[in-house]
């Protein structure tokens, strides 16, 4: 699926630990407002028991334990590791009188090639990811996505709908759409097999949480993040239901894969358009009461499902569009370009991203929700409303702005380095 999202999550690349795949929801995607909570992937550290915790004020010796084999005298390399540490970390940790922040991990650049490729459904490409000398991939956890890097050097995301256990191989599977940013239709028509591309990831910005009790819902090509998340519920043995919707079943990728997980059978719904009609919200959401619901598809499925959602009786919502959100609370603002001089008006319901794309189809982005960073460009006069929740105080002040998502006060010109 290409990553459209709606969320903006935590550390990307890590997973969570094995029994409890998922706390977080960059770079397709977040961003604009979060469409399900985004907890850190990682477990925060767990803190000793209060009888192990180290009396305050008590010297580095009084803290050291025991020699390593047993004995009661200190252990030489316990402290030469206390002294170094009482030295270093001070230089490390000085200024203002607090540690400062770490840098956020950034994803992994890998150099893949394309193993095979398939078609699950109709308009549908999947490949088959490796790397040239068949070495293990980074691990990812279900829901996660990667950044493909095309030979065009337009970057997209998409979510990875292969199996995790599966170290040697990462699959996406891509719908062609044939819109103006080219980036399905350049999967299909230019990725054969033995091609080299570039990826970034894999992150996760839509974790499943594996919940005891889990309702999930994909619409179309949204089947792909979701894919994964079955397969690990069917793998712990939780109480799940799928509904899968399309436009007819042909057109519904991975429809085998999702029969033969364990425990299938009565788990799987497949609703297709042409013979049931669209579902609304209530329909999707019938089997909801008590569960956790984790939805991926287009806009207009994602808002019947909030709208339903209250009368649903579901315990939370976790959702991830493959569309750039609605602008919410917009005002008219003007773009001025330094480099060409030209000034350009930004309506209330359009982004500066889609402004810039109708003046210039080559200007590159990716998640079109804040998330990803592609179209980061600096602003060198003006004041910006920043939407994305991933840029950090430094690079605000910076001058820095993901025009994907953030505005200016309406009436407000922004002058961007472009």
């Amino acid at each position: 699926m290409s990553r459209r999202r709606a969320t903006a999550p935590p550390d990307p690349a890590a997973g969570p630990p094995p029994d409890h795949p998922a706390p977080p929801r960059d770079d397709p995607a977040a961003g604009p407002p979060p469409d399900h909570p985004a907890p850190p992937r990682d477990d925060p550290a767990r803190p000793a028991p209060d009888d192990a915790r180290a009396t305050p004020g008590a010297g580095a010796a009084d803290e050291l334990p025991p020699d390593l084999y047993g004995r009661e005298r200190g252990d030489r390399l316990m402290r030469f590791l206390a002294a170094f540490s009482d030295r270093y970390l001070p230089l490390v940790t000085a200024g203002e009188g607090r540690t400062p922040p770490r840098p956020a991990p950034r994803p992994a650049s890998l150099a893949l090639v394309v193993a095979s490729r398939e078609h699950p459904a109709d308009g549908v490409v999947a490949l088959r990811l490796t790397a040239p000398d068949g070495a293990p991939l980074p691990r990812w956890q279900p829901g996660a996505h990667l950044d493909l890097v095309l030979p065009s050097g337009r970057t997209r995301q998409y979510s990875l709908c292969g199996d995790p256990g599966d170290r040697y191989a990462y699959r996406i599977a891509v719908r062609r759409t044939g819109g103006p940013g080219g980036g399905s239709d350049e999967v299909h028509d230019a990725l054969p097999a033995g091609t080299r591309v570039g990826v970034k990831g894999p992150r996760n910005a839509f974790p499943f949480a594996a919940e005891p009790s889990v309702l999930f819902l994909a619409g179309g090509i949204g089947i792909t993040p979701v894919l994964p998340m079955a397969r690990e519920a069917a793998r712990r043995g939780l109480d799940w239901h799928l509904v899968h919707t399309g436009r007819s079943r042909a057109s519904m990728p991975f429809a085998g894969e999702l029969g033969g997980l364990a425990g299938a059978e009565g788990r799987v719904e497949l609703l297709a358009d042409d013979e049931h009609g669209v579902p609304d919200g209530a329909a999707l959401l019938r089997r909801a009461a008590g569960r956790a619901v984790y939805c991926c598809g287009p806009g207009p499925m994602l808002d019947a499902v909030r709208a339903a959602f209250d009368a649903g009786g579901a315990r939370s919502l976790h959702a991830e569009r493959f569309t750039a959100a609605p602008v919410r609370d917009g005002r008219p603002f003007e773009i001025a370009l330094r480099r060409s001089g030209e000034v350009l008006a930004v309506p209330a319901d359009r982004s500066v991203l889609d402004v810039l794309l109708k003046h210039d189809p080559a200007t590159p982005y990716s998640c079109r929700q804040g998330f990803c960073g592609v179209c980061t460009v600096r602003v060198g006069a003006g004041p910006v409303e920043h939407r994305d929740g991933r840029l950090t105080d430094q690079e605000r002040a910076e001058g820095r702005m993901r025009v994907c998502v953030s505005r200016a006060p309406e009436g407000a010109r922004l002058e961007l380095d472009l």
